[in-house]
C-alpha cells in the first residue's frame, strides 16, 4: 500500500488541484496532516478524498512524524500542498524506488528550476545549506531541502528524528544517506510556482537549519 501525505495550513487556494493531480490506485492513501486551518482546506480535502489527521502542535516536522506514524502504506511519499512538486510524477517515482532497489529516494528541485519558481533569496539559501550539509556529512546531494521524498515506511525504524520543525526535511536525508544499511538516492523533478501564501520565514528558517546542521554534527557520530 502506499500513503501519500501532505502537511498543510490554510492551503485552499491550491489544495484541490493538488490532489486531483495525484494519480489514485486502489492501493493508495492520501493523507493531509492539518495544522488547524482556519480556511476552507479541510473542506476541499475531504472532497478530494483525502484522510483528514488534525495535529494541534506546531511544526513541518512535527506533521509529517504524525503522518508517518499513522501512515498504513508501506511505502510513504510526501509532498507540499501548495502545488510546488509534481504530484502527477508519483507513479513514476515509486517505480524509480522499485526498479533501483531504494530504500529512500529524495527528489532534486534546483537541478531543472525555473527561475520563476523560487526567488532570487531562496536560491541563495538552499545553495548554502546544500553545501553546508554536504561539507559536514560527506553527502553529494544536489537539493538539502526538497520537500518530495519516497521511502519504504520500514526505513523510519532505523534512525531516530529529532526535528519538529523546518530541519526534518535535511535531518532525514542525512540520516538516510549516511546510514550503512540503507540504500538511497536522488532524482532531479520539475519545481512550480507556488499557489497561495508563502509560510516560510526565508531568514528565519534558513539560520535554524544551518544551527541544526552543526547541532547534529557536534551530537551524533556519522
Amino acid at each position: 500500500m502506499i500513503t501519500v501525505i501532505i502537511p498543510t495550513l490554510n492551503e485552499e487556494e491550491a489544495i484541490g488541484e493538488v490532489l486531483s493531480l495525484i494519480p489514485r490506485t486502489k492501493d493508495m492513501e492520501v493523507m493531509i496532516v492539518d495544522g488547524l486551518s482556519t480556511d476552507r482546506t479541510l473542506e476541499i480535502a475531504e472532497g478530494g478524498g483525502a484522510r483528514v489527521v488534525l495535529e494541534k502542535r506546531k511544526g513541518y516536522g512535527r506533521a509529517y512524524k504524525t503522518g508517518f506514524a499513522k501512515a498504513n502504506g508501506d511505502i510513504i511519499v510526501t509532498l507540499d500542498g501548495d502545488l510546488t512538486y509534481p504530484a502527477d510524477s508519483i507513479p513514476e517515482l515509486i517505480r524509480y524506488l522499485e526498479e533501483h532497489e531504494l530504500d529512500f529516494l529524495t527528489c532534486d528541485r534546483l537541478s531543472q528550476l525555473d527561475k520563476h519558481a523560487m526567488s532570487r533569496k531562496h536560491r541563495l539559501g538552499n545553495w548554502i545549506l546544500k553545501h553546508a550539509t554536504n561539507l559536514l556529512f560527506g553527502l553529494h546531494l544536489k537539493d538539502s531541502q526538497s520537500g518530495m521524498w519516497v521511502f519504504r515506511k520500514e526505513t523510519l525504524n532505523r534512525f531516530d528524528l529529532e526535528s519538529d520543525g523546518m530541519p526534518l526535511s535535511e535531518e532525514i536525508k542525512i540520516k538516510a544517506f549516511r546510514h550503512p544499511d540503507i540504500r538511497a538516492g536522488e532524482v532531479p523533478i520539475e519545481y512550480r510556482i507556488r499557489v497561495g501564501e508563502i509560510k516560510l520565514n526565508s531568514w528565519k528558517d534558513g539560520w535554524n537549519n544551518l544551527k541544526f546542521l552543526f547541532h547534529l554534527r557536534a551530537s551524533r557520530l556519522f
